[in-house]
């Protein structure tokens, strides 16, 4: 309650604060500045609606060339802009904090995901895995300018009262709280949940029996935007998709659409979305790309059944994404319907790069499956009943043409694709300079004229107005680092450059140092010719670390041990029960044994 009132009363004093500041002031950690703010009175506010996709790599877009059929966001890319140099965070809730936010995790409270977070680490500044009370959300901010504020989708920012999409500044909201779940029924997808937790405006949610994950989401979003008649109000719409996250389900008439059309395998996969890397411009000329890791499948050795199951995830893959963006095309349709679609400012991008996990093959999931109703097979792949994965492999073709994927700061886990168009963005645009997802919310408030918020942190993104309306020169200067940490895995850019550090089990926890601009596959290690630029950027990410209140991991901390522990520590009841029943059939059978006998001796 004490934090409620608190986030009331922020909201007052913003309200006051936008009635007394005419001009919007949000400073990056770095000193750049944000453009003025627009002038409410002086022109129409527009809708903005950022539609955040699960997993999705860099290339898996038609517009980046990607092989699913996108044609909906592909034409907001024409009409707008497409970034090549975007970076976000390797982990779910990290990026999400961001993104709504404006400032780094740690700062933000969600420096990495629940699911891997050591014990000794709970409720530390930072590790509490929620939004900080003193934190604004672009909601929140949008709100107390009268803009009506929507959200359909996955949340995984905070359990309960206060920490819920209601107490962050959403007015209607349909939200999971949970780091996924199933596309086809309200049922958990790994044995860290017992249920899906789904909420409508804070309260549990009364859930269809079966619907599809993408098309309910939409619909929910579209629902409430209908809520008020079309120009009374500004609104703010947040579309966070479960597409592309396990289980990675589509209906088939969408993943039918790409029968073998990955059949050649991983390797090809990576050689074809490299070659049109280069074509794209998201290569330079002559850049190396570093193939796969050394304990990879070969394709080719792989029996013809495990070959078939393998490209059919991907067919189910590729239909995701088209599913998902056939459903933001009636989005599309339908603003276009209430005469909004040319004021509507739209985001599209995706959290981190492409997810490598098994989880069929873990120990117990056999079981688990069974008791949950999930199968793995190739009949009914990827539609109701089936816990369809991708696999590492995938994952290491999709991140093409970076290295490694989603959990790891090399680029194929953080470089992702953002687009932008509305309003105010100059068509056909492409922005090549490094921009981060903390850029979003100072943005999205300059375009929406937000005022200032002093009593609020200050933001560590900046403002992206100015190239988005054609404005030349660099997003940041060649001199501004940028830093990144989520469970060890970490990295800063400072102009060309890059220092990084991967944990195992990939990694070795050693830095190492690339030229990025001309070696984004991250292929020619410079630490031994450049040691100076490597202490420098070194001594950059101290203070970074010092900054945002980046804690230490305890002695032999791996994402893959704690995932297990907390996810035994989370199921405990529900195995102590079974333990307890068990036990209970166990004793009645000796029971009745014991009198069988007995029985037996007094009858001779």
């Amino acid at each position: 309650e004490s934090r409620m009132a608190r986030k009331t009363a922020r909201r007052k004093l913003a309200l006051c604060a936008g009635a007394a500041a005419g001009v919007l002031s949000l400073l990056g950690a770095e000193g750049a500045s944000a453009a003025p703010a627009l002038k409410g009175p002086e022109r129409t506010r527009p809708n903005i609606i950022v539609i955040l996709f699960d997993d999705v790599a860099l290339m898996d877009l038609g517009a980046y060339g990607g092989e699913a059929r996108t044609p909906n966001i592909d034409r907001l890319a024409r009409q707008g802009a497409r970034f090549t140099g975007y970076r976000t965070s390797p982990l779910c809730t990290p990026s999400r904090a961001m993104l709504l936010t404006g400032l780094d995790n740690h700062r933000a409270g969600a420096a990495t995901i629940e699911e891997i977070l050591p014990p000794e680490m709970r409720n530390r500044p930072g590790y509490r895995l929620r939004i900080e009370p003193e934190v604004l959300t672009i909601a929140e901010r949008l709100r107390a300018e009268g803009y009506r504020t929507l959200m359909a989708g996955k949340w995984h920012l905070g359990h309960g009262p206060g920490e819920l999409p209601d107490g962050q500044g959403f007015d209607r909201s349909l939200a999971l709280d949970a780091s996924g779940a199933d596309n086809w029924a309200p049922r958990p997808y790994m044995p860290y949940y017992t249920e899906a937790p789904w909420y409508e405006d804070g309260r549990p949610a009364k859930m269809p029996g079966s619907f599809y994950s993408s098309d309910l989401l939409v619909d929910r979003l579209t629902r409430y935007i209908d809520e008020a008649p079309a120009g009374r109000a500004p609104f703010f719409a947040y579309l966070a998709l479960q597409a592309v996250h396990i289980p990675v389900q589509a209906p088939a008439r969408y993943a039918d659409g790409y029968r073998g059309r990955f059949d050649g395998g991983w390797e090809a996969l990576r050689q074809a979305r490299t070659a049109r890397a280069r074509q794209l411009g998201l290569l330079p000329d002559g850049a190396a790309v570093d193939g796969f890791s050394p304990d990879a499948r070969d394709w080719d050795a792989l029996p013809a059944h495990e070959r078939r199951i393998a490209a059919r995830s991907m067919e189910v893959y590729a239909g995701m994404i088209e599913a998902a963006d056939a459903a933001i095309g009636r989005l599309i349709q339908r603003l276009e319907a209430r005469g909004e679609l040319d004021n509507t400012l739209f985001v599209v991008t995706s959290d981190n790069g492409p997810e490598p996990s098994d989880p069929v093959h873990q120990r117990g999931m056999g079981l688990w499956m069974r008791t949950h109703g999930y199968a793995w097979r190739l009949e009914g792949l990827g539609g109701p009943g089936s816990l369809n994965y991708i696999g590492r492999e995938w994952a290491e073709a999709l991140a093409a043409p970076g290295r490694r994927y989603k959990f790891y700061v090399s680029e194929g886990g953080i470089r992702a694709p953002l687009i932008v168009s509305g309003p105010g963005v100059a068509p056909g645009r492409r922005i090549d300079g490094l921009t981060f997802v903390t850029d979003v919310t100072p943005t999205l408030a300059d375009f929406a004229g937000a005022r200032a918020t002093p009593e609020a942190p200050a933001m560590d993104g900046i403002s992206l107005r100015a190239v988005l309306e054609g404005g030349g020169g660099a997003v940041r200067g060649p001199n501004s680092s940028l830093g990144i940490e989520v469970s060890g895995n970490a990295a800063l850019y400072r102009g060309d450059y890059k220092i990084v550090r991967d944990m195992p089990p990939l990694g070795d926890g050693r830095w190492r140092l690339y030229d990025i601009a001309r070696d984004p596959g991250e292929t020619r290690e410079l630490s031994g010719a450049e040691p100076e630029r490597l202490q420098a950027l070194l001594a950059d990410y101290a203070a970074y670390e010092a900054r945002v209140g980046v804690a230490p991991l305890p002695p032999g901390y791996t994402i893959q041990k704690q995932l297990t522990a907390n996810a035994l520590a989370r199921q405990a009841p529900l195995l102590a029960a079974l333990v307890g029943v068990l036990a209970l059939v166990v004793g009645g059978a000796g029971l009745l044994a014991w009198r069988w006998r007995r029985r037996g001796r007094g009858g001779a």
